[in-house]
């Protein structure tokens, strides 16, 4: 049975703060973690994703399951309450998802027509384009743009008429196929500044899903199912991938230092296709994505990272130091 949530509210994990000899410490501060909130939509509080966040804090996603309630596309701006959100539907669209968006505000996702057609589309100040790759043999056809840039590259993929996915970038209209070693199927689901892409793609040779970076493909540690399913412009990617158990995790993998990281809601419930799910992450190490509850509601999160210890004893020695030039001036 579902529970009621209450509509567009925002619900902050409870941190405990400890001053010790002057020193602020966080709970769980062995290692760096993230502060987690709740982003809930009053058009259906049992269904609701974050997908994409820009430098400025503006988020993209969509509530409404499919099912009961239709895809419904939105942004939305902090402090992520009731009157912050604005909708974002594709005209004479049944259902829309908006999946991506860029620094300039220019949001990309895919629409849903009467006979069941996917399509990408781009959504500049207000001014929809709709977009299909000539090579989607689906039937009906089968586009979906996920992740866009600064440069309005979209990052995103179609699907044949055997059901398999096949990756691609597009840019002013032209769609470049992301060809992968020994895939399935791939999807292309984010493209930052540099022109990197990340996804994840399905193995032909033993099944396993691996996050892709370009070329590049990548499993965490002790799992054989990771995807990549965002990232920015500083190395680092976020994601979802399951252990031996088979349970769901977000994660965050900074690209340049090979960290792999785990983020699991304290609220989610375990198991296949539950879990947390990370989908997008900013320059400022904003992270968005969403999470499934006891009750069986999916909730939409944004996470605020917290500073390694050495950072923050750096931060703190530095204040300790400034404080003692400070006075030794004055004397």
């Amino acid at each position: 049975m579902r529970m009621p949530i209450r509509n567009y509210s925002i619900h902050l994990r409870p941190v405990l703060f400890l001053l010790c000899g002057g020193i602020l410490l966080l709970p769980g501060m062995a290692h760096a973690g993230y502060i987690l909130s709740n982003i809930v939509n009053a058009g259906d509080p049992n269904f609701n994703q974050e997908l994409a966040i820009n430098n400025s804090g503006v988020i993209a996603g969509y509530f409404g399951d499919g099912a009961i309630v239709p895809n419904n596309g939105y942004t939305v701006v902090s402090p992520y309450g009731s009157s912050n959100f604005t909708a974002e539907n594709f005209p004479g669209g049944v259902q829309t998802q908006v999946t991506g968006i860029n620094n300039t505000g220019e949001t990309v996702g895919f629409w849903v027509d009467v006979s069941g057609a996917n399509h990408g589309f781009t959504d500049v100040s207000g001014v929809f384009e709709s977009f299909d790759d000539a090579l989607s043999s689906a039937s009906p056809v089968f586009t979906q743009f996920l992740g866009v840039n600064d440069s309005d590259e979209v990052a995103g993929f179609f699907m044949d008429a055997t059901g398999a996915s096949h990756a691609f970038t597009e840019a002013g209209g032209i769609f470049t196929s992301l060809v992968l070693a020994n895939s399935s199927s791939s999807t292309a689901t984010d493209v930052n500044n540099s022109g990197e892409v990340s996804g994840f793609m399905t193995s032909s040779s033993n099944g396993d899903t691996y996050g892709f970076l370009n070329s590049t493909l990548y499993l965490y540690p002790g799992s054989t199912f990771t995807q990549f399913l965002g990232l920015n412009n500083q190395g680092l990617a976020v994601g979802v991938y399951q252990d031996s158990s088979g349970n769901t995790h977000g994660l965050v993998y900074n690209s340049l230092t090979g960290v792999w990281q785990t983020v699991d809601d304290p609220f989610a419930i375990a198991g296949a296709g539950n879990g947390t799910t990370i989908n997008g992450i900013n320059d400022r190490g904003q992270i968005v994505g969403f999470y499934v509850n006891a009750n069986d509601q999916t909730i939409g999160l944004i996470g605020t990272s917290v500073p390694e210890p050495g950072t923050l004893s750096l931060l703190v020695a530095g204040a300790l130091l400034i404080g003692t030039w400070s006075r030794r001036r004055r004397k």
